[in-house]
């Protein structure tokens, strides 16, 4: 009997960290043959977490361009993946989230009438403006899916109500399982700085904020809190890898540089990111990977958002939403920094988001789907 050829397909950071103990899991399968293909929506952060990995890409479309537009990342990805498809020929494409590459990815599978098995589907605000493309992109790619991967039972829920009640499953989200690679008590980082900030002696806060929806005014309010906070609170020390994105350098320069106690550096590797969070003290961010990564590791993560589609992890005590207002985030964050009792009931809080067995689950699912294999059981 042939092997399955299935395809995953990523283009930025963040999907590429979930997505690559995926593409692993699979190639150890022997029903099948794991095909990887990238968009390098974002090239040079997506190029460090392929290094970290290990994996060689079978199809690269190499669509970055200066200050790309959504416009074009979504063209240049459909007709990229044309040729990709008609190379490869995969039996069943995967894709991740919620990105433009997610959304040109499924389509351009269901063009060529290819299966589709969406990891991380499920996730919603219910505002198609925010997060901006995501919330959008993940319906739309809901809509042409033949697998749905939710990491919790609530995702489920959300496409049950949609009316979609066929191929779901749950299976807890992919980044547990790549934690549990990365992450290691005797790491050494790629630069000093790094290794010698005090992690002993002062609170380091991880710091991220890149999201399209926060810039302009939320973005300056974001900065002037977190320069705040540092000028405030002298046994802080703030640690931000810095968006490549040049809107977000632009305000970091203007309202951050030159801000005491605050450390601004390039983006880091997964494996130094993972390996920072699990040294630092609090997360205060806008990223959605982040609010899954540092529960895990016991961090509390304090969301500049002004509303998030993880709600497990603010049920779970985890996670809170600090909005974009200047003065609500500064008193949220000095709060965990002052209030032992306030930061331990956070740090303490169980993690919704896995056992580490996501991949396994995805893989037994495919499998599966192609009648090779049994029925995989939900997470729970």
């Amino acid at each position: 009997m042939d092997k399955l050829r299935i395809m995953s397909v990523f283009g930025t950071r963040p999907e590429a960290i979930k997505m690559a103990p995926l593409v692993r899991e699979l190639a150890t399968r022997p029903e099948i043959e794991s095909l990887c293909c990238v968009t390098a929506q974002h090239r040079q952060m997506l190029d460090s977490v392929l290094e970290v990995f290990k994996l060689k890409p079978d199809w690269d479309l190499d669509i970055m361009t200066p200050r790309q537009t959504l416009s074009t990342i979504t063209s240049k990805c459909l007709l990229g993946m044309d040729e990709a498809i008609d190379t490869l020929k995969p039996d069943m494409i995967l894709v991740h989230g919620d990105t433009s590459t997610t959304f040109a990815g499924a389509l351009s599978a269901f063009y060529h009438q290819v299966p589709v098995g969406h990891v991380e589907a499920g996730l919603r605000t219910y505002d198609k403006y925010s997060p901006f493309p995501e919330e959008m992109n993940r319906k739309l790619v809901s809509a042409i899916a033949d697998l749905y991967f939710c990491p919790t039972e609530n995702n489920r829920e959300n496409l049950i109500r949609e009316g979609i009640t066929q191929g779901l499953f749950v299976t807890g989200n992919t980044v547990i399982d790549a934690l549990r690679t990365t992450v290691r008590p005797d790491y050494r980082f790629s630069t000093e700085e790094l290794n010698q900030l005090p992690y002993q002696e002062k609170k380091i806060l991880l710091v991220t904020c890149h999201r399209r929806e926060n810039y302009g005014e939320p973005m300056k309010n974001i900065m002037l809190a977190l320069r705040q906070i540092a000028e405030e609170n002298q046994d802080v020390e703030l640690v931000y890898p810095v968006h490549l994105s040049p809107v977000v350098r632009e305000s970091v320069d203007r309202y951050l540089r030159g801000a005491p106690r605050v450390h601004l550096i390039d983006p880091l590797p997964a494996d130094e990111m993972h390996n920072l969070m699990a040294r630092c003290y609090l997360v205060l961010t806008d990223s959605g990977g982040l609010q899954e990564e540092a529960p895990a590791l016991g961090k509390p993560v304090l969301v500049m958002r002004r509303e998030t589609e993880r709600p497990e992890a603010v049920k779970a005590g985890t996670v809170k939403l600090a909005g974009v207002v200047q003065d609500d985030i500064v008193t949220m964050a000095e709060r965990l920094i002052r209030d032992g009792d306030a930061y331990r009931a956070m740090a303490h809080a169980v993690n919704p988001y896995g056992d580490g067995n996501a991949c396994r689950r995805i893989a037994d699912a495919v499998v599966w789907h192609f009648g090779r294999g049994p029925k995989p059981e939900d997470y729970r």
